[in-house]
């Protein structure tokens, strides 16, 4: 373009006015995420305490992570409007949180999921959701409504709401979208909290909500999810192409040495398909799956732990932890920063273990097999959920450690996309990225399913699971640098 300034690698901007709703499009685009938050830590603590809820939830998460990159394709090449794309993830996420609890006592009374959690390790085989198909009514509305439109419309909203605020704030785009990432995370604690603590929400003897209270919960999550993403569908749009704010000069910014220090630019502008060819790409893929596997499951198991303030405690540090380890990282660096949040989700495991030990020196049990919300008593020799309500020193120093690093990477991970990849397609590049968060949800369930007999064993395979990448993540390069080039 003529008008463009261009700095000393080339990349060209068109500054221009900032809009007086620039911070406005930010809060409504951070309510949004917040808005979806239930349909993936709400339903995780409440409902998937049932092999047809794992099974849910494994789909749920691998249909929101496959959303994100056909709609930020249709939207960055102008087939898709922003206001389209978010109207539809306001109509699909209601519907998705309308029909979440159909999970619960509903299919409980059909019989679709009549087992406790103990007897579902045939539940990835396909076993729970074909008979969730097969008995029809509530079981296929909640496969349908909840795990597949439900994951669909989330995943618009995730992708689109990251675009349009990286996009807004080009100059910052990392601090930005991890703060509305981290809405996506600690977004389901008032639901939580609401359900743990609403007057007459548990049943007598059990910590575990009624299902009155839980399927209340989630409906009125689903109305103000249609809401609030609606209204941000209504504001909510991208910039011109190469649009940089006037009140920052493009050229000092690209040449400030204190930034390019800790947080170096690419080496050149990939593209989708280069970005494919590097070995950067499926490392940062493989850390995703193996600390997203683990930041699911980790609610799973509080859950079944009945501390709900343990469990809000997780939840929140989830999402608050993002924006605090991107502050981090604009000072250290980001691969840092990554390992030594990794290494915290890692010793949040060894913790939680080291809790189910203590339990069970002392007669009890941390992880149990609850009774389904609303359907019959836990199996005979199962120790009721909540029986550890009160948890212990380790149990809280687990979910604190756990939820520092349960959510931080995902930031950090886009950041390191754009990175190493550069920022003009850092949005479709990172899409890819996100996309493994599909086989991190399988893997979170196979998680919970082991944990149900042997729990210890589940949360040391977590453990190394997060351990693994923290280890790999300082030895990440630049792609399309020299190999010579030192570390």
């Amino acid at each position: 373009m003529e008008n463009a300034i261009r700095d000393w690698r080339g990349r060209a901007y068109l500054p221009g006015p900032v809009p007086a709703d620039r911070t406005r499009m930010f809060w409504l685009a951070w309510a949004a995420m917040a808005a979806i938050s239930p349909l993936q830590y709400g339903y995780a603590a409440l409902l998937a305490q049932q092999a047809a809820g794992l099974t849910l939830l494994a789909v749920w998460i691998a249909c929101q992570a496959a959303g994100a990159l056909p709609a930020l394709h249709l939207v960055r090449r102008g087939r898709l409007s922003v206001r389209a794309a978010l109207a539809a993830g306001a109509a699909l996420s209601g519907l998705g949180l309308a029909t979440a609890t159909l999970t619960g006592p509903g299919l409980t009374a059909e019989g679709a999921a009549s087992s406790a959690l103990g007897g579902a390790s045939s539940a990835l085989g396909g076993g729970e959701v074909s008979s969730l198909l097969a008995g029809g009514g509530l079981g296929l509305v909640a496969f349908v409504g909840y795990a597949l439109l439900g994951g669909l419309g989330a995943g618009l909203v995730y992708g689109v709401c990251g675009e349009v605020v990286s996009s807004w704030y080009p100059e910052r785009p990392a601090a930005q979208v991890g703060l509305i990432t981290g809405a996506f995370g600690y977004g389901a604690v008032p639901l939580l909290v609401w359900a743990g603590i609403a007057p007459d929400a548990t049943r007598h003897g059990d910590l575990m909500p009624t299902s009155e209270t839980v399927m209340a919960a989630f409906l009125v999550a689903a109305v103000v999810a249609v809401a609030v993403i609606g209204a941000a569908a209504r504001y909510l749009r991208l910039p011109p192409a190469l649009w940089w704010p006037d009140d920052v000069d493009p050229r000092s910014h690209a040449l400030d040495a204190a930034r390019l220090r800790i947080t170096p630019e690419a080496a050149k502008q990939f593209r989708l398909p280069q970005a494919l060819r590097t070995r950067t790409l499926p490392a940062l893929a493989l850390i995703l799956t193996c600390a997203g596997a683990v930041s699911v499951f980790d609610v799973i198991v509080v859950a079944g732990a009945g501390s709900w303030g343990a469990l809000a405690v997780l939840v929140a540090l989830n999402g608050t932890s993002r924006s605090v380890a991107m502050r981090c990282s604009e000072l250290f660096g980001r691969r840092r920063v990554l390992a030594a949040v990794l290494g915290a989700l890692a010793i949040g495991q060894v913790l939680l273990a080291a809790a189910v030990l203590e339990a069970a020196s002392a007669g009890g049990s941390l992880v149990s097999a609850p009774a389904p919300i609303g359907g019959a008593p836990p199996p005979d020799g199962a120790v009721p959920a909540g029986g550890m309500a009160g948890g212990g020193a380790l149990l809280w120093l687990g979910v604190i450690a756990a939820g520092l690093g349960g959510g931080a990477f995902y930031p950090l991970l886009a950041s390191l996309v754009r990175e190493f990849f550069g920022s003009e397609r850092a949005g479709e590049i990172h899409a890819v990225v996100y996309s493994a968060k599909a086989v991190a949800g399988v893997v979170a369930v196979t998680l919970a399913l082991i944990a149900l007999t042997t729990p210890v064993a589940a949360l040391l395979a977590a453990a190394a699971l997060a351990a693994l990448p923290a280890l790999a993540t300082p030895r990440l390069r630049l792609p399309g640098l020299p190999a010579t080039i030192p570390l």
